[in-house]
């Protein structure tokens, strides 16, 4: 069913890397959305008013909230499509975010409403009417969520949006509290127990519950969450196929909505080789991330002498060091510059924000190694963190390695 509504209702389906395809696809998606929670809402308000169960009334408000939410997704994916302009450069993507945001905020509000409509019938219990039709309306829409959480699911993994996993998300929380409404009607039919306001109390609950995991998802790629491993690896690993790159550092991903990154990185190649051919290969990389991937790199030229046995003594010396003290750390961009009373050895050494505090103690168990080493040689050692959370793939850790064996 997914893939028929995908290939017969979106134009240029199943090019999703395309940002008008994936407009389109999340188009559909919204609609969808809207569609089913409609009918669905109006069957559970017929139900509820038919029995008078607030249970089954608080799942059509429920129904309805995820109706206002599809139409907020997609204005998002509607607003996020438009083209960068001079205000906005890097495009609006962020506005699928924002309305990501809305909903979650919209579904915490609700559930604080249907707290409270549901301690009020705790506290005055009034008899409710339970019979088939009302088994029958749930029973429904215990299936028709299930299928909207597979496809949000579906579509949200092919075209790589938050928002459309987190709506599959709450659709399958819908199958969670509407199976609990159904569990009540089913007890009061069978034994005469009304558990309606207790129920309804309980998916109000998992409302609040899901509506804030759903508010910290939303909030962490707007105040700049780590980038997704899996593409900080991704693009060390295509930089270091390319002949001449022997490693890379200084990673940073900055990301303005799905399927709007931009990248900066530094790649480390032989100082030895032919610059314009150093450049070449660098503008040749930049055109296959742009080209193929959509995904703006920028990359920087970082010359590493590979020629001199002290210079890769010292670098491969000072990464063992380095992984002795902390296995997470890493030095980058060492040189060398001798003098008539020493040799200066200078380089970044690169460590996680949580040892921010032991830089000086690191900084100078390196020195007493260098000094322990090679008595002329005086350690200048600049400490910085890592922007990706990683150290971009193991091959760029093997770097220092793969420099000295040039």
């Amino acid at each position: 069913m997914t893939e028929f509504l995908l290939s017969h209702f979106v134009k240029g389906y199943p090019e999703v890397n395309d940002p008008q395809v994936r407009a389109r696809c999340g188009n559909l998606a919204g609609l969808v959305g809207i569609c089913c929670n409609l009918l669905l809402s109006a069957g559970k308000f017929l139900a509820g008013l038919l029995t008078g169960s607030v249970a089954i009334s608080a799942d059509a408000v429920n129904n309805l909230s995820d109706a206002s939410s599809s139409i907020i997704t997609l204005l998002g994916f509607r607003l996020a499509a438009r083209p960068a302009d001079d205000e906005h450069p890097y495009g609006h993507g962020r506005t699928e975010y924002l309305s990501g945001l809305a909903v979650s905020v919209m579904i915490l509000l609700i559930g604080a409403e249907l707290a409270k409509t549901s301690i009020q019938k705790i506290l005055s219990p009034e008899p409710i009417t339970t019979g088939m039709a009302s088994i029958l309306i749930l029973a429904a829409s215990i299936l028709v969520k299930f299928w909207m959480a597979a496809f949000n699911r579906h579509v949200g993994r092919l075209i790589r949006s938050a928002t459309l996993e987190a709506t599959a998300a709450d659709s399958r929380n819908d199958v969670i509290s509407t199976g609990a409404v159904l569990i009540a009607t089913l007890l009061q039919m069978q034994f005469g127990w009304n558990l309606d306001g207790y129920m309804g109390l309980a998916v109000a609950a998992f409302i609040l519950w899901s509506g804030w995991g759903l508010v910290k998802d939303s909030i962490a790629p707007l105040l700049g969450q780590t980038p997704d491993p899996e593409l900080v690896r991704h693009i060390a690993d295509v930089t270091l196929s390319y002949p001449g790159v022997l490693g890379i550092h200084d990673m940073i991903v900055h990301d303005y909505g799905p399927g709007r990154q931009f990248a900066s990185l530094h790649a480390e190649m032989a100082a030895s080789a032919d610059v314009l051919e150093s450049h070449d290969t660098i503008d040749r990389i930049e055109k296959y991330f742009l080209e193929q991937e959509g995904l703006h790199v920028v990359i920087h030229y970082d010359p590493i002498v590979t020629d001199d046995s002290e210079t890769g003594e010292a670098r491969e010396f000072f990464a063992a060091e380095a992984k002795k003290l902390d296995p997470r750390l890493s030095i980058h961009d060492l040189r060398m510059v001798p003098g008539t009373t020493h040799t200066n050895v200078i380089f970044d050494l690169v460590l996680p924000r949580e040892l921010d505090s032991r830089a000086p103690e690191l900084k100078h168990a390196l020195q007493e190694a260098a000094q322990r080493k090679n008595p002329l040689w005086l350690c200048v050692i600049t400490a910085e963190n890592s922007f990706t959370g990683t150290f971009a793939s193991e091959k760029a850790k093997e770097a220092e390695t793969s420099a000295s064996e040039h």
